[in-house]
């Protein structure tokens, strides 16, 4: 990856539906290299993906809560189930496994506390192995979704 690979990135990470003819215009190529170059990237799995990054609040999803997940084994089997579960749940936007305790950090958005009460209660309580949640309140925003260095 060189240098006009990484522009290529990060204009397209500052705005994906950027024409190629006005990506190529902004990293000084031709129509037809800078194509070529988008296209290795994508087949590369370096762009893994072009999407529309929606506004939580805009359709109701106002509460944010950041759960930490403890499981009560980690053998391939419990694992596997737990985030096959995870991956059934619309309202975890987010998954991480984490190493040491807890095992994972969930992000979930819901409408209010009363929505998220509810999910805590019913489906986040029900994944498998759980052993142990504990909820923290998202306050602020700080970042929100940054682009990647390039």
């Amino acid at each position: 990856m060189d240098a006009i690979d990484r522009q290529i990135l990060a204009a397209l990470q500052e705005d994906g539906r950027l024409s190629l003819t006005d990506l190529a215009a902004r990293v000084g190529l031709t129509l037809s290299p800078c194509h070529r170059r988008v296209r290795e990237l994508e087949s590369a799995g370096v762009i893994e993906q072009y999407r529309a990054v929606v506004s939580p609040a805009a359709v109701g999803l106002d509460f944010e809560a950041i759960v930490f997940v403890t499981i009560a084994r980690t053998d391939p089997k419990t694992v596997g189930a737990f985030e096959e579960g995870v991956l059934a749940i619309p309202n975890i936007v987010q998954a991480e496994r984490l190493f040491g305790d807890p095992d994972y950090m969930l992000r979930v958005l819901t409408a209010d506390l009363t929505a998220y009460q509810e999910l805590f209660d019913g489906p986040l309580g029900a994944l498998p192995g759980v052993r142990k949640l504990s909820s923290t309140l998202v306050m602020k925003q700080v970042t929100g979704r940054r682009a990647l260095p390039t």
